[in-house]
């Protein structure tokens, strides 16, 4: 069964063709800068790489590239060939605690909550037209960032504000990542070779976005994020947890507008506010081990959040068995790993130090005297689509 696993922009189209159930990918691409006369589509199969500029002046245009490349290269004998899609959609609020097939309600559900991710949902929602009108006749599946933690109780999710911001205004936490999150989860489980549900498990899903995430029993109980991308840990760009009065006192300072201030929060904080240098951990080490100061505190601020949190995690479980390092640094950064698992003591977990070595493979990288299991899991959200897209369209 060949599904394509989608993920929409405001400006480009993400892919991969995987056959199912074996979880092998066939291609992967991307169509870049849609709606300009120089619009890029790059494609990768059987160790090749073929890339092609053109114009696409909309979604639509890139969807039918995408399907007539994979024609063309043999790739597919025809589009009837690709049985499912499956599309990655950002925010499914409270509406959704799974993937779904996608008809007209779907639709309507997603579009209603588009307030709550106005950069992505409507980027979302433009790519499962596109597909839905160059493929009427195959199943949609919509897959959610926000539906792995619709399992976190009341007391998780809700914020200490009027309780009428969340019955106007649906204020409250939704957390990120979930599709990463889940899948490295299951992965820890069949790494270890226990019942994921007799795991206790946090992933540090740390790339330039980055969260945490508390799974019991294959379970969310708690995440970093929360009513946006901004809370939880220093990211790249993003602050993280601050005190929101803030926001207020260097508004009221500059004489600036909250959006101004927010905007700095979300693109020029984090990494990059601290150290001043880049919002990239491979600069940042550049710069620390040439003797910046700054680009160093900027890594040992996200270690610290990042401990306060597994602590945090480590109570609301009773206890941890496993901690995975997922996404862009997680995977790649064995420093950062060491530099975390350092303000770990208290919970008895030691790092294997030539384990650790090991970047974007799976691995455990924890030592034989820790008391917990360390790992590094490359996560994989395309075939987490996949799987859902297959498991909901036999279903």
């Amino acid at each position: 069964m060949k599904i394509m696993a989608v993920n929409a922009g405001s400006s480009s189209l993400k892919f991969q063709l995987l056959e199912m159930p074996e979880e092998k990918v066939i291609a992967s691409g991307v169509v870049e800068r849609i709606g300009l006369p120089n619009a890029v589509s790059t494609i990768k199969f059987n160790g090749e790489k073929k890339q092609k500029t053109l114009e696409v002046k909309n979604h639509t245009i890139a969807v039918e590239t995408v399907l007539e490349i994979l024609v063309s290269f043999g790739i597919v004998s025809s589009f009837d060939d690709i049985e499912g899609v499956g599309h990655r959609v950002v925010h499914g609020g409270e509406a959704f605690s799974d993937s779904v097939r996608i008809d007209d309600d779907v639709i309507a559900a997603i579009d209603d909550v588009s307030d709550l991710a106005p950069l992505h949902n409507p980027a979302n929602l433009t790519g499962i037209k596109a597909f839905q009108k160059a493929l009427p006749n195959k199943p949609m599946v919509a897959v959610f960032d926000t539906a792995f933690h619709q399992t976190m109780a009341e007391d998780a999710y809700m914020y200490s504000t009027p309780y009428d911001w969340y019955e106007k205004y649906r204020v409250r936490k939704y957390g990120f990542h979930g599709t990463s999150h889940k899948y490295v989860s299951q992965r820890v489980a069949t790494i270890l070779n226990k019942d994921i549900k007799d795991l206790k498990t946090i992933v540090l899903h740390i790339g330039n976005g980055a969260s945490i995430c508390a799974v019991d029993g294959g379970v969310s109980v708690d995440t970093s994020m929360g009513f946006t991308p901004l809370a939880g840990i220093s990211m790249g760009t993003r602050s993280g947890d601050i005190d929101p009065a803030i926001i207020e006192f260097i508004s009221t300072k500059e004489n600036r507008s909250i959006g101004e201030v927010m905007n700095d929060l979300n693109k020029e904080s984090g990494y990059l506010g601290i150290s001043g240098v880049s919002s990239d951990s491979r600069d940042l080490w550049e710069a620390a081990y040439k003797g910046d100061d700054k680009a160093l505190l900027a890594i040992k601020k996200q270690a610290k959040m990042i401990a306060d949190y597994i602590g945090a995690y480590y109570m609301r479980m009773g206890g941890v068995d496993a901690i995975a390092f997922t996404a862009g640094v997680g995977e790649n950064a064995p420093n950062t790993r060491e530099l975390i698992v350092e303000r770990l003591s208290a919970l008895g977990a030691k790092i294997d130090e030539k384990a650790n070595e090991v970047r974007g493979k799976e691995e455990i990288i924890s030592a034989k005297d820790s008391k917990v299991q360390l790992l590094v899991v490359p996560t994989n959200e395309e075939v987490m689509i996949a799987r859902d897209t297959m498991r909901l369209i036999k279903s």
